[in-house]
C-alpha cells in the first residue's frame, strides 16, 4: 500500500511535546532494586533528568526489557564517517548477549547492504548482511510489487544501480525507453542526468525516490542528499515525486518490521533525525529514542513539534544505562 500505513495511524504514546522523561523500560515494579542510576537522558524541555531506579534499562542478562527489537539508524547514530560513535559497539554487544533482535536501518543508498555489513564489521560490530536494510533495498522491493519488469533511469550512485541490477531491473539512458525515473543521493549529479530525467518524465515516466534527506551528516558537516535531487527534478518538470520509500515512509517501516520479525509496538527505533527516524517510528507505533550525535541539535529539538519518547546525548548514555 502506497501513501498509507498498514498499521493505521500508529500508537502516539501520550503528548507529542514531552516535558519530562518517563522511561517505561521495566514493566514489573521494583525489578531494578535500588541501584544508583548510571546514565541520564534529556527531556524535551532541555533539562537533565537522572534516570530513577525504576527507569533504568537494568541488567539485561537476567531481566526481560520492554523491547524485543532494536532498530538503529547508521549515519550520525552508530558511526560518523569511518569511526564508531561512543557507546555504539557496547550497546549492540549488550543487546545481542541478552537475546534482543537488532537490525540497522539507513536511508543512505550509496552503499549496498553487503557493504554496510562489511563496514560495521570492520569498525568492530560484527554484522550479517541480513541485519542491514537500506532505502535502495526497500525501493527494489517496492518496484517488484508496483512496477515489475520496468526499465529505470537512475539519478544515483553505483551501489543503487548494483542493487537494481541484482534484482533484474534494466537500466536505460534513453528518455524514450524509461518507465521509471529514480531520484537518489547522488554525488555525481550533473546536468545530463537532469536532462534525461526531465525528458523521461515529460514523456510519461513515473518518478520515485529512495529517500528525501536534505543532507547526510559527515565529519565536519554534511553532504547534500537526495532532497536536492528531488527538488531539481520537481522544479523543472512541475511533477511531484510519486513515492519516497525511505524513512519516514510507512513503506520503510513495514520493511523494517518484516526484517526484524516483530510488530512495531515491540521495537525501539533509535536515530539522530526527527523528520525521518523519529517520525517513522512514531507513526508506525514504535517507541523512539533520539541521539544528539548527528543531524539534530538541542535547539532543533526544542523548536520541533515532533518529539521522541526519549533523548540521549549519544549511544554512550544508553550503554551506561544498559551496563550491568
Amino acid at each position: 500500500m502506497v501513501g498509507g500505513s498498514a498499521w493505521g495511524t500508529g500508537s502516539w504514546r501520550g503528548s507529542i511535546k514531552a516535558t519530562a522523561v518517563t522511561v517505561p523500560l521495566a514493566r514489573k515494579a521494583g525489578v531494578w532494586g535500588s541501584q544508583t542510576p548510571k546514565a541520564s537522558f534529556f527531556s524535551s524541555s532541555g533539562g537533565v533528568q537522572p534516570l530513577q531506579a525504576s527507569q533504568r534499562y537494568g541488567r539485561l542478562g537476567s531481566m526481560i526489557p520492554v523491547h524485543d527489537g532494536y532498530i538503529f539508524d547508521l549515519d550520525g547514530t552508530v558511526y560518523l564517517g569511518e569511526e564508531l560513535l561512543p557507546g555504539a559497539a557496547e550497546v549492540i554487544r549488550i543487546l545481542r548477549r541478552a537475546g534482543r533482535r537488532v537490525i540497522f536501518l539507513s536511508n543512505n543508498p550509496t552503499h549496498t547492504s553487503a557493504q554496510y555489513a562489511a563496514k560495521l564489521s570492520r569498525l568492530g560490530i560484527e554484522t550479517a548482511v541480513c541485519d542491514v536494510l537500506n532505502s535502495s533495498q526497500v525501493l527494489v522491493r517496492w518496484l517488484e510489487a508496483e512496477a515489475p519488469g520496468s526499465r529505470v533511469f537512475v539519478v544515483g550512485e553505483q551501489a543503487l544501480c548494483d542493487e537494481l541490477a541484482a534484482a533484474g531491473f534494466e537500466m536505460v539512458m534513453r528518455a524514450s525507453e524509461v518507465d521509471v525515473v529514480i531520484a537518489s543521493f547522488d554525488r555525481t549529479f550533473a546536468y545530463p542526468k537532469l536532462q534525461i530525467a526531465f525528458d523521461a518524465i515529460r514523456r510519461g515516466a513515473r518518478f520515485v525516490a529512495t529517500n528525501a534527506d536534505r543532507y547526510c551528516p559527515v565529519p565536519g558537516g554534511g553532504e547534500p542528499d537526495a532532497a536536492a535531487v528531488i527538488a531539481a527534478i520537481e522544479a523543472c518538470t512541475a511533477t511531484r515525486v510519486e513515492v519516497v520509500v525511505g524513512k519516514p515512509s510507512p513503506i520503510m517501516a513495514r520493511a523494517a518490521s518484516d526484517r526484524i520479525g516483530l510488530p512495531p509496538a515491540r521495537c525501539l527505533m533509535i536515530g539522530d533525525r526527527l523528520e525521518t527516524d523519529i517520525a517513522m517510528g512514531r507513526a508506525a507505533g514504535m517507541t523512539t529514542a533520539l541521539v544528539l550525535t548527528g543531524a539534530t541539535t538541542r535547539e532543533l529539538l526544542a523548536g520541533s513539534a515532533l518529539q521522541p519518547d526519549y533523548v540521549a546525548e549519544g549511544l554512550f548514555e544508553v550503554a551506561a544505562a544498559l551496563r550491568p
